[in-house]
């Protein structure tokens, strides 16, 4: 342990299915202390919940033991890197069992500690008992859940390192502790240094995603070389909480301040309300600076004391889901496919109606390629070449089934131009919702587990935060000549997904475009942008230290992750539609500043 010293931290996976080149990039030429790795989605959970039920030494992250530690165990040992990552999923201790069998054949020697607690599923019928509800909707807790884990913090994972671990396997934390456990460890911060755990937690936030961080999915994508070997992201933190962004020399991507920015906005609120686990993060007036290339410095984090509960994710069953897609090329092609889905979906009602099966209960029809998804402001009147997506849900699985069977037809019976049909007859499978809860804090016990010890874990004690700063005032820019710019001249930005809600964040180019940017991009005028997507309200927030501003689009994803039927249940794409919004620009910027429109 070392409270002098700067700490590197590199994130090799960001989601189940990132590239195993990532943990071996870092512990191969990036000069890291600690290796972390971010696993869990939410509906991710539901998923292996259902894999340990029908097998109990499955439930974890099986890439992360063959794929990643595997071959690098002998490096990890050797160079003395820490791994802390949530890969445990719903069984912590199978995957630290399967880790240790692959230790003891390669004859590597680490001690591997799990974080216990987060698995509540088990006291469901207490929750329920409760009366907790969806803390969106105010639905009651879910009859039949598949999964219920608490969002825990940092704190189990700073004990394990604490007690000696070399390798920590969690389940269910929230992602930015994986980094601000190991910081604590190793600078020593209390439990009540809550600027240093906002710090912490936001090098954490930089770094969950992986590639995200060095240019992945930046606006200025042509910007971004090297793609077929992105670099993956390195905090180096001071124990003060500053910290700097990196990746290996030699790797694509680019870390720069844009790059960095739209990192923090991922999946955020409320910026100077950031709830989690250990602490209440204010991110609205951070500072950011460009120390060199791919070198980033990052400081102005706040923090506030936590609250009484942690956030837990429950999924539960509701019905069947199935998706189809054909292509249609020639003439008139969208029309051809927005009448070949009609066809399917009457010719399937009118077989459900004669086997005495109800409708289904959600459609959705897109037509990719004639903007679709972009409703009243696609620009595609001519389009020759389309996509056509079909997706369905309903109670029955039979009915789906039924439905999978009636697609091929369509090869015959109906446009010219239509083939392609994607992967074969689609398979019905499960709905997974999520129900998305407060739990009071005290109702879950922590603990960490080395070998057969267990050690208790106190949470964080719950205090009071600051009222949120009143909105700022946007003047609307002096009369005079002005031209019409689309809002990707002014800004960048980048767009997230938490459950049913959007977040999508816009960032000024040049701090003098945030004024005429807020005068114009409301909340209400994105409301009528997303009028077609969202049904649920849309909340601006601002960003000064950013120079933008944050939306949160709710009801905005048909249900987001796998309940809904959209192509994009992410809202991946909606900063870049939103980056087309019409903003009015004096007319010697456009000279000046060189703007398109």
């Amino acid at each position: 342990m070392s409270a002098a010293k700067n700490v590197r931290i590199g994130c090799g996976a960001g989601f189940w299915g990132d590239s195993a080149e990532g943990p071996a990039q870092l512990v191969g030429h990036g000069d890291i202390q600690y290796l972390v790795m971010d696993y869990l989605a939410e509906i991710t959970m539901s998923l292996l919940a259902r894999a340990k039920a029908k097998r109990p030494e499955s439930g974890y992250a099986t890439d992360f033991v063959g794929a990643v530690m595997r071959p690098l165990l002998p490096e990890l040992a050797a160079k003395k890197i820490k791994v802390v990552t949530n890969a445990g999923g719903v069984n912590p201790e199978a995957c630290r069992a399967a880790l240790e069998a692959v230790c003891a054949e390669l004859g590597v020697s680490l001690k591997i500690a799990t974080v216990a607690g987060d698995d509540l599923l088990a006291r469901a019928g207490e929750l329920a008992a409760l009366g907790i509800t969806d803390m969106a909707t105010g639905a009651p807790f879910p009859d039949e859940p598949w999964s219920a884990n608490a969002y825990l913090g940092a704190l189990p994972i700073a004990a394990a390192l604490d007690l000696g671990a070399d390798v920590v396997i969690t389940g269910r934390v929230v992602d930015s502790a994986l980094v601000l456990g190991p910081l604590v460890h190793e600078f020593v911060w209390a439990a009540d240094d809550y600027d240093r755990l906002a710090a912490g937690s936001l090098a954490g936030h930089i770094l969950e995603c992986g590639a995200q961080a060095t240019g992945g999915l930046f606006t200025d994508w042509a910007d971004v070389a090297g793609w077929e070997d992105m670099g993956f992201p390195i905090a180096e933190c001071a124990p003060d909480g500053t910290f700097t962004v990196t990746k290996p020399a030699g790797t694509g991507g680019l870390v720069s301040t844009a790059t960095i920015a739209e990192q923090i906005t991922y999946e955020i609120g409320d910026p100077a309300r950031y709830v989690l686990p250990d602490c209440i993060a204010d991110f609205s007036n951070l500072r950011l600076q460009q120390l060199g290339p791919d070198v980033v410095a990052v400081a102005g984090a706040r923090g506030y004391p936590p609250t009484a509960s942690y956030k837990t994710s429950v999924t539960y069953p509701d019905g069947f889901r199935c998706t189809a897609t054909m292509m249609i090329g020639g003439i008139e092609a969208a029309a051809k496919a927005r009448k070949v889905a009609d066809a399917i979906l009457g010719r399937t009602r009118r077989l459900f109606g004669a086997r005495g099966l109800p409708d289904y209960t959600q459609t959705s029809v897109e037509v990719l390629g004639a903007e679709a998804t972009y409703g009243p402001h696609a620009r595609t009147a001519t389009t020759r070449e389309v996509v056509l997506k079909i997706g369905v849900m309903h109670a029955d699985e039979k009915a789906l089934e039924l439905f999978a069977r009636e697609i091929f037809p369509a090869a015959t019976a109906m446009a010219p131009g239509l083939t392609g049909f994607a992967g074969g007859r689609p398979s019905p499978q499960p709905v997974v919702k999520l129900f998305s809860c407060l739990v009071p804090k005290q109702l879950v016990a922590m603990a960490v587990a080395i070998g057969d010890a267990r050690f208790p874990i106190a949470a964080n004690v719950p205090g009071h935060a600051p009222a949120p700063p009143p909105p700022l005032v946007y003047p609307a820019p002096a009369p005079g000549d002005t031209v019409e710019v689309p809002l990707l001249a002014l800004a960048h930005g980048r767009s997230g997904d938490k459950g049913d809600s959007a977040n999508v964040s816009v960032l000024a180019r040049r701090p003098e475009y945030v004024a005429i940017i807020g005068s114009q991009l409301t909340a209400d005028a994105v409301a009528r942008y997303f009028a077609h997507l969202a049904a649920g309200p849309v909340t601006r927030f601002d960003w000064p230290g950013l120079h933008g501003f944050n939306f949160v689009l709710e009801r905005a994803l048909g249900g987001g992750g796998v309940a809904s039927l959209r192509h994009d249940p992410q809202g991946k794409a909606y900063a870049q539609m939103l980056l087309d919004f019409p903003v009015r620009v004096p007319a010697d910027w456009a000279r000046q500043h060189g703007l398109a429109h």
